[in-house]
């Protein structure tokens, strides 16, 4: 069973890899880099800032107008061009994240565990959304286009949770079982879709109070899954 929680969670980020579908007007205004284009005009925008981000200005149903710098002349494209289109946004990301369960290893005779008590992180890291444009068309004959998009990111989290402490999980120093505070910290990969994150987690707990220095898990590893809500 642990081999397969494990087996699962090195899974989660391409499992996680999917995408959501928005049109054209749901793209924010922004800095942008193009990443990849099969258009002979967009690849000029590339071919005009390589490396560079460019400014979108708030799309229209069928057209994108890019600003190369602060002089430049706009670069305006309408739907024929958007085909195969590729952009990427990077950002700072700062979440909540509840973390439902943590995976520790096996340690001095006690078995693996499987820990669901509260847990709950901030987060911090970097985010990149890519954004895949083509064109769809309608039963009407009309085209339209739509957005293909995909949220990554990485970052560390802290945060306090709870953990069961008894007598031997600390090495027959807890005189009584109970439901001891920990902090948390670690390191995390997320799946972002809009508004709510997803991800895999590696952490550290440190047990606080007089058990401490006895709690078999004290600095030890584990794996966990996080869920969270973007707060930008």
């Amino acid at each position: 069973m642990v081999r397969l929680l494990l087996f699962s969670l090195l899974l989660l980020p391409a499992v996680l890899a999917g995408c959501t579908v928005g049109r054209v007007p749901q793209l924010a205004p922004g800095h942008y880099q193009v990443a990849r284009t099969r258009s002979g005009a967009l690849a000029g925008v590339a071919d005009q800032a390589p490396g560079r981000r460019l400014y979108l200005a708030q799309p229209t149903p069928d057209s994108l107008v890019f600003y190369p710098g602060p002089q430049a002349r706009p670069l305006r494209y309408g739907l024929a061009d958007f085909e195969g289109l590729k952009l990427r946004h990077g950002e700072f990301d700062f979440d909540i994240f509840t973390l439902p369960f943590k995976l520790r290893a096996s340690r001095e005779g006690v078995p693996a565990q499987l820990n669901t008590t509260f847990n709950a992180a901030l987060y911090l890291g970097r985010r990149l959304d890519r954004y895949h444009f083509r064109r769809t068309v309608l039963p009407t004959g009309q085209a339209v286009p739509q957005i293909r998009t995909a949220g990554f990111g990485y970052g560390g989290f802290v945060g306090l949770g709870s953990t069961i402490v008894t007598a031997d999980l600390t090495r027959q120093h807890a005189i009584t079982d109970y439901e001891g505070a920990v902090l948390h910290g670690g390191v995390a990969a997320i799946y972002d879709i809009r508004a709510l994150n997803v991800g895999a987690a590696l952490g550290f707990d440190y047990l606080l109070g007089a058990d401490g220095p006895h709690w078999l898990y004290q600095g030890r590893p584990w794996l966990g899954v996080l869920f969270g809500l973007n707060l930008n």
